[in-house]
């Protein structure tokens, strides 16, 4: 097992994409906690969350359950990916080209860049809304014309948050890092402060609005009500398949494999399962005052009518969205794309890339959501990743027992460990196309409409599976 890079190829080298000393990593448990707080805490995190408790007519205890249970299994999941990048300081790129080859790793990297990117214009438009809620209440706007389901304000809002995302990305990670861990907390503190607020005003029927949720109501899962848990956590599990797939881009800043268990530890199940119950807590009050399930924490705000509480959270709620999108959308697409071209694509210039294509993205939305819905969005992209996700792990895990290659993995010459047919392993990219197709089809294939939500694990375990099978025919890979 190599340990340096001698073999250094021009366009498989630069210095985003070299390892990364242990001695020159400063994050530790806690950076890694906030990663998925923010992420948790996000705008569209909490709206999805709070969705999961109306759209399929559970007992709410139930689905808080599901949700709390996808956080365990998210856990399990980011701890297989993130060990080899702790292990050998690379980001997924280049983890990649284990399983893909040296140059097919470029296509896994650049879908992963371009799910990122839907997921980092959709992210930049919910933090806007925060920046819009905050400006409407300061200057005491309200309505307006509208473009593409934006008002004039918006639209500002929405310039204001791409703005500020590009130049803190700019600030190098460590800035990004100590912004993380100071919106996490913070939102937290704000996310209860709504809470209180909301059950003051409700009063003793905001526990009538409680009780009715967790009796739960007739299914509206065809499938019946155990069909639809799965489904809750199928879905969740999609929402975390962008940062589940390239977990290593963001471990392989710690310095020990257990600092990144423990922040996982308490960053997934344990942070999920107090912001679902403030979440299903703020939803049912909403019931009680409003007379409507308000699933997005700027109109509940909103409606709530306290300036004061309304520009904090404004401020937080915008803080904790861009915090995960740099870090879950923008650093990784930012890699992936400098990884297709490192002798001219820096990181940074990865970046800008990345944001002039999510602005449209973003901007387009309001509109995109009212013909696909947030779960389909979800279960989607979750969809198009999980194979991917799939033969990373059984590459790393089953087909080379742990054991990488280090120099191989920068070595473009035919004689490299991982250059395959022309630095391309078309078992891996046909094991990807083939889990894919099935995986996507069960999102939008109405004959497969009994499987919709379970798009993620479906294709994770059919990657991973069809990789192993079709790894098998490679010498001296897989032993018996």
């Amino acid at each position: 097992m190599g340990q340096g890079t001698a073999q250094r190829d021009a366009g498989l080298y630069n210095e985003d994409l070299a390892p990364l000393p242990v001695a020159q990593r400063k994050w530790g448990a806690f950076e890694i906690f906030n990663v998925w707080n923010n992420d948790i805490q996000s705008l569209f995190g909490y709206s999805l969350a709070a969705s999961l408790f109306v759209t399929y007519g559970l007992n709410g205890w139930a689905v808080f359950a599901a949700i709390v249970l996808a956080g365990f299994i998210v856990m399990w999941l980011v701890n297989l990916t993130g060990k080899p990048s702790v292990k050998y300081g690379i980001p997924y790129p280049v983890m990649a080209r284990a399983s893909m080859g040296v140059q097919g790793a470029k296509f896994p990297a650049l879908i992963r860049g371009i799910v990122a990117i839907f997921w980092y214009g959709v992210q930049t438009y919910f933090a806007s809304t925060a920046v819009t809620l905050l400006l409407n209440t300061i200057l005491g706007v309200e309505g307006g014309a509208t473009f593409l389901g934006m008002t004039a304000i918006g639209w500002i809002s929405y310039l204001i948050v791409c703005v500020f995302q590009v130049a803190l990305f700019m600030k190098g990670i460590d800035w990004v890092g100590k912004f993380l861990n100071w919106a996490g907390p913070f939102v937290y503190a704000v996310m209860i402060a709504l809470m209180l607020v909301i059950w003051w005003k409700a009063g003793n029927g905001i526990f009538a609005a409680l009780g009715t949720i967790f009796e739960g109501s007739e299914a509206t899962d065809p499938r019946g009500p155990v069909a639809a848990f799965v489904a809750v956590v199928g879905t969740m599990i999609a929402y975390f398949a962008a940062v589940v797939i390239n977990f290593g881009d963001f471990s392989r800043f710690v310095k020990t494999e257990q600092q990144m268990k423990t922040g996982n530890f308490w960053g997934l199940p344990v942070s999920i399962a107090i912001f679902s119950f403030i979440a299903l807590f703020v939803t049912a009050g909403t019931v009680v005052l409003f007379g409507e399930k308000l699933v997005n924490p700027t109109d509940i705000v909103d409606r709530v009518d306290n300036t004061w509480l309304t520009i904090i959270a404004a401020i937080t709620f915008f803080a904790a969205t861009v915090g995960i999108n740099l870090v879950a959308n923008f650093i990784p697409p930012a890699y992936d794309i400098a990884n297709l071209a490192p002798q001219k694509i820096s990181a940074k210039m990865g970046g800008i890339i990345t944001a002039v294509i999510a602005f449209f993205i973003g901007a387009l939305w309001v509109p995109l959501i009212s013909t696909i819905g947030i779960a389909g969005f979800v279960d989607t992209l979750g969809a198009v990743l999980a194979p991917l996700y799939g033969i990373l792990v059984a590459d790393y895990y089953l087909v080379r027992k742990q054991e990488i290659n280090l120099d191989a993995l920068y070595d473009a010459s035919p004689s490299g460990a991982y250059h395959y047919s022309n630095g391309w392993n078309m078992k891996a990219i046909t094991a990807f196309a083939l889990a894919a197709v099935f995986s996507v089809a069960t999102v939008w294939v109405p004959a497969l409409a009994n499987l919709s939500g379970y798009g993620w694990v479906i294709g994770a375990i059919l990657g991973g599976v069809l990789h192993i099978a079709l790894m098998r025919g490679q010498s001296g890979l897989v032993r018996a």
